[in-house]
């Protein structure tokens, strides 16, 4: 299966964590078939005085899409990154639904998101499961992605 992952960052060296994610999803994914340049933005979906650092990168991997989400979130978790779940008091708030959202708006050391995916005969893949869907839910409406994912898919 070929991959298109996203990654960003808007903390610490961005350019070096996103290198050392290349790096390890090389060794835990599959080979690194292309990447993209470096892509600067503002945050999208908070506020935040820090900007991002995007690229796309894709991979040839093995791994079942649910198998590459867990890959890419032992990463994240490797390279420093902690999710943050918020409880309100006296409030019966479903953790799961908490943790994804504070998961996607909030500054990070990294983030990797699955963007698209395609059989190796080349037609798309499209997975739906609780908590992964390709292609990306957002993806067309982020410039971040949409940019470096272009340069690298033509």
């Amino acid at each position: 299966m070929l991959v298109y992952l996203s990654l960003g960052a808007n903390l610490g060296n961005r350019e070096e964590t996103i290198n050392k994610a290349l790096d390890l999803l090389s060794e835990q994914v599959g080979p690194l078939i292309k990447r993209s340049s470096f892509y600067y933005s503002e945050p999208w979906g908070f506020d935040s005085q820090n900007d991002f650092c995007n690229i796309c990168a894709s991979f040839n991997t093995i791994l079942s899409p649910l198998e590459l989400l867990a890959t890419t979130q032992s990463i994240e978790r490797q390279l420093g990154r902690k999710k943050k779940i918020t409880k309100l008091p006296n409030s019966p708030i479903n953790e799961k639904m908490v943790n994804e959202q504070m998961r996607k708006y909030e500054d990070r050391l990294i983030d990797i998101d699955i963007i698209r995916a395609f059989e190796n005969n080349g037609s798309e893949i499209f997975f739906t499961h609780s908590t992964l869907h390709i292609p990306h839910v957002y993806w067309k409406q982020r410039d971040f992605v949409k940019v470096p994912l272009s340069e690298i898919m033509h």
